[in-house]
């Protein structure tokens, strides 16, 4: 299926899903991937698919999506693969922009060292790009990258393409138990973060079953520690941890909009009191909910942190 969607996402609102590689054929067999060890790793780019073939599949998602009556915030290259292999993306990128519907791409950034890819993906309005790591070892350990490619060639057009591109630029890190959530390698990280200056810079968790079975998420004591020390880089840091649908803005319904808030980001105590104050409820509410195991309390550098309790699915 070349289409999909549109499907409620934090990052793009409502997305209309454009598969442009065949699965699962990749430049990294990541050990977390949700969609299995790769079928073919590799970097050389080639064409999968005829341009005008997925322009006409966009086109009739987007007929379908309209006589439903559902509205589609951006056109997005997400496919079972790495969307920069199809030699064609440059052109599926401008015969879709007549459509008038942003074009985002999401990108593990692998070959982003190659000035060509460079130039193509500036022609979307929304990029993010994948930093797990910035430790050769560690990445070679978590995303199995093919054979020639080199990490600090890869960070050097990461580095590139951010001081250039005028679109919206976003990073995400998927942390992975015991090999990439140690604080040295989250200071190293976010410190690489910074210099890219992310609209955001996203943390995420595996969240479905994992390419190696041993993949385990990390904590919630770590993932609270990962967002406190990327915050000290970086402006603005958010979690990916949660259901989509769990993630949506303020209702006035305490119990709803405190777990979808501490599933983006922990709450400081005090902004938890703030809270409840707007909800006209007193703290025993929160107690209610640790002791319901859906909230769960954490210490940072002697403050009080409060995180949405990860699913029993994602735990160890």
């Amino acid at each position: 299926m070349l289409t999909f969607g549109p499907v409620p996402s934090r990052r793009l609102g409502r997305s209309l899903g454009v598969n442009n590689i065949p699965p699962k054929i990749c430049t990294y067999s990541c050990t977390y991937c949700q969609q299995g060890h790769s079928s073919r790793v590799q970097i050389e780019r080639q064409a999968f698919f005829e341009p005008e073939e997925i322009l006409a599949a966009v086109k009739e998602q987007i007929d379908r999506a309209t006589a439903a009556g559902d509205n589609i915030d951006y056109i997005s290259f997400v496919p079972d693969g790495e969307p920069t292999l199809d030699i064609n993306l440059s052109q599926e990128i401008e015969l879709l922009k007549p459509l008038n519907i942003p074009i985002a791409v999401i990108t593990n950034a692998s070959l982003l060292w190659k000035a060509d890819i460079r130039a193509e993906l500036a022609r979307a309005d929304w990029v993010s790009v994948k930093v797990d790591t910035v430790d050769e070892q560690i990445w070679r350990k978590i995303d199995h990258p093919h054979r020639g490619l080199s990490l600090p060639l890869i960070m050097e057009g990461i580095l590139t393409f951010a001081s250039d591109y005028q679109g919206k630029l976003y990073t995400e890190t998927m942390l992975v138990h015991r090999i990439n959530d140690d604080e040295e390698n989250l200071n190293q990280n976010a410190g690489f973060i910074a210099r890219i200056k992310p609209v955001t810079a996203y943390i995420s968790i595996p969240t479905r079953p994992p390419a190696d079975k041993k993949i385990k998420p990390p904590d919630e004591k770590t993932l609270n520690n990962a967002y406190q020390i990327y915050s000290r880089y970086i402006d603005k840091v958010e979690y990916l941890i949660g259901q989509e649908e769990d993630t949506f803005a303020y209702t006035g319904n305490l119990e709803k909009d405190l777990l979808s808030i501490t599933s983006v980001h922990p709450m400081r105590e005090s902004a938890v009191q703030e809270l409840l104050e707007k909800a006209g409820q007193e703290w025993n509410a929160v107690e209610q909910l640790i002791a319901d195991g859906k909230l769960i309390q954490l210490n940072f550098d002697g403050a009080k942190f409060y995180m949405r309790k990860l699913y029993d699915k994602y735990k160890r």
